[in-house]
């Protein structure tokens, strides 16, 4: 009968209640003195357990993160303008809740698509979904859906993901009609789900790198009316690093 059950319950890919249920048979010490209710929301447990895991490894899959990041690896030490309280914060997501945006600016190296990433890996931990795309890339992408027809269903699965990291913000100028692009996407997405901005531009910069007057106002309005900001300065983290390295190996 067990093995009868346990097929079954495979079968209908209830994979955590299978396993559960083979410990207990397994190790009956531990369980003979629980009900059966008790045994019953145990199997239930390990089944709510091991599809939240999946859902978790799917999203990250989903995201295409440039950098494996985690909020625990963050580095506060280097001195770059990043203050813990402020990541603490936002690590909680309450503002992909919000629908609200975050802009990440500063020099090159200083460790930008680093926290966005681990910001993200925190937010599929929690179930939002993420998808992480350099802005060429993007671009990119969208002039190919236009060639095959599938340009709408594209924007309409943009406008779906809870955060869109659009990382390199800045570093190419646009076309008018990638600029038409961005409009439809931040356009979608205003008041509905959450962006993440990479730059090495500050703010003050991005109307002049998108490049029309008119469609940059729209754009920016949309981007930073709910925006919080981290802007980080100084020396380049890798830069460092590998002076620490080469000073170790010298010594």
């Amino acid at each position: 009968m067990t093995n009868t059950t346990l097929m079954l319950l495979r079968q209908l890919k209830l994979t955590g209640m299978a396993d559960a249920l083979t410990m207990q048979h397994t190790q009956p010490n531990n369980y003979d003195n629980l009900s059966f209710e008790e045994r019953l929301q145990l199997l239930v447990d390990a089944e709510h357990l091991e599809r939240g895991q999946r859902k978790q490894q799917r999203l990250l899959k989903a995201a295409k993160l440039k950098l494996h990041a985690t909020a625990r690896d963050i580095d506060y030490t280097h001195p770059r303008g990043l203050k813990q309280a402020h990541m603490a914060s936002l690590l909680q997501c309450e503002w992909v809740h919000k629908h609200q945006n975050l802009l990440l600016t500063g020099p090159c190296g200083c460790g930008k698509t680093y926290l966005a990433c681990a910001v993200a890996h925190t937010a599929c931990m929690k179930g939002y979904s993420v998808r992480y795309y350099r802005l060429s890339r993007l671009m990119l992408e969208l002039s190919q859906a236009k060639a095959d027809g599938s340009y709408s269903k594209m924007l309409q699965q943009l406008a779906k993901i809870d955060i869109l990291i659009l990382d390199d913000w800045g570093l190419e100028p646009l076309k008018a009609a990638q600029r038409n692009d961005l409009m439809e996407i931040m356009d979608d997405r205003n008041n509905h789900s959450s962006t993440i901005i990479i730059s090495q531009l500050p703010t003050d910069q991005w109307y002049q790198s998108i490049g029309d007057n008119t469609l940059a106002d729209a754009i920016l309005d949309r981007l930073m009316h709910n925006a919080h900001r981290i802007k980080l300065k100084g020396e380049s983290m890798r830069k460092t690093r590998s002076e620490l390295t080469d000073g170790e190996h010298l010594a």
